[in-house]
């Protein structure tokens, strides 16, 4: 089976441009089986699908609940829970990496570091220190391999990482624009149904191929030296988001 395993939706993330409807119908055009949606801290964009798509939609493509969790010290992480378990802290932005690992693994959960390679804040090579970088990468579960919104040296670091560390990985267009859809794929050599299949799946062991083409329109792009003020003010809007849901994740906390 096909998937882009980094979808970004119009209902579930402020920058995303296509509804769920669309992703999906572009998506099947192209020959894909699937998607995995990954709005940051949100499963908007997923409840507008399971809300709206129709019994056969659902049955023609498959699509998973994810979610991609902004960490308050190793950027951004994909996040993937089994079929029915909702966890509503994992909509709360701000968790250190390594208490993101234990609820998500004690919950059966599996996850990994979205574009590890990427830009400063936001990916976990140019976040962690070298030493805990190490216990973290022991943790996780996958790792992104081939973004297509980074650039060819980013996904090279994040293969690097998988190989050193023994790790299958994904690939996902991480798009928010229409013509950046399905510009990755992850390939996986069984029938894949719901997010426990996935979870299984990667778990076993079995082969997980992934790949596809650069898309070189992105904010990143088009800013050229002046995103590095972007990603400075990104930094300050994590900080102060994670702050402001500090008491409702204590509440998370204590449930849990």
């Amino acid at each position: 089976m096909k998937f882009d395993m980094h979808c970004h939706t119009r209902e579930g993330s402020m920058d995303g441009k296509v509804s769920i409807k669309e992703y999906a119908e572009i998506l099947k055009k192209a020959g894909f089986s699937g998607m995995l949606v990954t709005d940051h801290n949100t499963y908007k964009g997923y409840r507008a699908w399971r809300d709206t798509a129709t019994a056969q939609e659902k049955q023609e493509f498959t699509v998973l609940k994810g979610i991609e969790y902004d960490t308050i010290d190793s950027g951004h992480v994909l996040v993937i829970m089994p079929t029915g378990v909702k966890l509503r802290i994992l909509e709360m932005r701000g968790l250190p990496v390594r208490v993101l690992i234990d609820i998500v693994h004690k919950n059966g959960g599996i996850l990994g570091p979205a574009h590890p390679g990427g830009e400063r804040y936001l990916s976990l090579l140019k976040t962690k220190k070298k030493k805990s970088k190490a216990d973290v990468m022991s943790k996780f579960d996958f790792v992104e391999v081939f973004n297509a919104c980074e650039p060819h040296e980013s996904n090279q670091e994040a293969q690097n990482l998988a190989e050193i560390y023994d790790k299958p990985g994904f690939g996902g267009s991480d798009s928010h624009r229409s013509d950046c859809v399905g510009t990755a794929y992850t390939r996986l050599s069984d029938d894949i149904r719901t997010e426990s299949d996935l979870i299984e799946f990667v778990k076993s062991g079995a082969k997980i191929t992934c790949g596809g083409v650069l898309y070189n329109k992105t904010t990143k792009d088009k800013l050229g030296k002046l995103n590095h003020v972007l990603v400075e003010s990104f930094f300050v809007y994590n900080k102060m988001a994670g702050l402001l849901r500090l008491r409702r994740r204590r509440i998370e906390l204590r449930k849990i």
